[in-house]
């Protein structure tokens, strides 16, 4: 009986350990987020600071958004830090209808997983599904949707240096909503995207 303890505690132990190990490294400027874990060491000892990670989200929040099609009005969110995290916002305003939900999604994950973005999980719920990834690097990207079927891109960073975070340069493809929080609901009509939609 004690022999047995030791195996167990000497796994556990083990595994514990090895639950640590396996941090992914550093991935090209094209990466994902959401849904991060907050202690990438590769990314942080790389030098990589909080702007740099900003930047980096942004990137990716640009790549996915311009996949979509038909293109979709966007406008920026709220960027939030962490003592070593960053994350960038972006809120669709394109109505998107409940029977067009899926097809979202699904050019989202297409993108994501062609990108080589590690699918973490999936909400299949019909009134708020979502999705969400992680690169390489440990960036985290989500796009989910809430109230009045608006869908919302969220980027997070793994820890890394701190800095101060300018705002994103990126340019909404419609009006920015500068200094406007919360913003509003979706209000742009798409032909294909809100077909449906009361």
């Amino acid at each position: 009986m004690k022999r047995r303890l030791q195996i167990v505690a000497a796994a556990l132990a083990f595994g514990f350990a090895l639950s640590g190990c396996g941090n992914d490294s550093g991935q090209s400027s094209g990466s994902a987020s959401a849904g991060t874990t907050k202690s990438t060491k590769s990314t942080k000892e790389s030098g990589m600071d909080m702007q740099e990670a900003a930047e980096r989200s942004d990137g990716m929040l640009d790549a996915v958004l311009k996949e979509i099609d038909p293109e979709v009005q966007w406008a920026h969110g709220p960027t939030t830090t962490g003592s070593c995290d960053v994350t960038r916002r972006r809120t669709v305003m394109t109505i998107v209808s409940a029977e067009r939900r899926q097809s979202f999604l699904d050019q989202v994950e297409k993108f994501w997983r062609k990108s080589d973005y590690r699918i973490k999980a999936k909400n299949n719920d019909k009134e708020f599904p979502a999705v969400y990834a992680q690169t390489k690097a440990g960036f985290g990207i989500s796009v989910s949707f809430r109230g009045k079927g608006q869908a919302f891109f969220e980027a997070d960073s793994p820890c890394v240096k701190e800095s101060k975070v300018a705002d994103s340069t990126s340019k909404p493809n419609g009006p920015a909503y500068e200094g406007v929080y919360p913003l509003p609901r979706p209000n742009v009509h798409s032909d294909y995207w809100s077909t449906g939609a009361s």
